[in-house]
């Protein structure tokens, strides 16, 4: 199977004792399948502040990070060192967006010819 090629799908999940398990099917450009599976400890998704619907993607991600490096390996843990970095890029474009200037509204048909109108009694 050749990495570079390899995209991966994702086929459902499993709840066992606090923690979600992903079930991903790697598919390579000669279709060749694989599967895949991501262990996400729930109590630190939650302390992390990782919402439920991000999780398949960072998973998805982490496996074609994972991937490139040639491993042989199947099953993978999304670690409590994955999460803070997810945590804190997060917050960093949190951040870039709250100091970004606020965009500039267009004068409405209302305001325009204010500033020369004199007020009505």
């Amino acid at each position: 199977m050749e990495n570079a090629k390899l995209q991966f799908v994702l086929k459902g999940f499993n709840e066992v004792t606090g923690c979600r398990i992903f079930a991903f099917e790697g598919v390579g450009a000669d279709r060749s399948r694989t599967d895949f599976t991501v262990k996400t400890d729930m109590s630190l998704v939650r302390r992390y502040g990782i919402r439920l619907q991000e999780l398949p993607l960072l998973c998805r991600a982490m496996l074609e990070r994972k991937h490139e490096d040639d491993l042989v390996e199947r099953t993978f843990t999304f670690t409590e060192e994955d999460m803070g970095v997810f945590a804190d890029s997060a917050a960093a474009r949190a951040l870039a967006a709250k100091q970004r200037k606020p965009a500039r509204r267009p004068a409405t048909t209302t305001q325009l010819g204010t500033a020369w109108r004199f007020p009505q009694p």
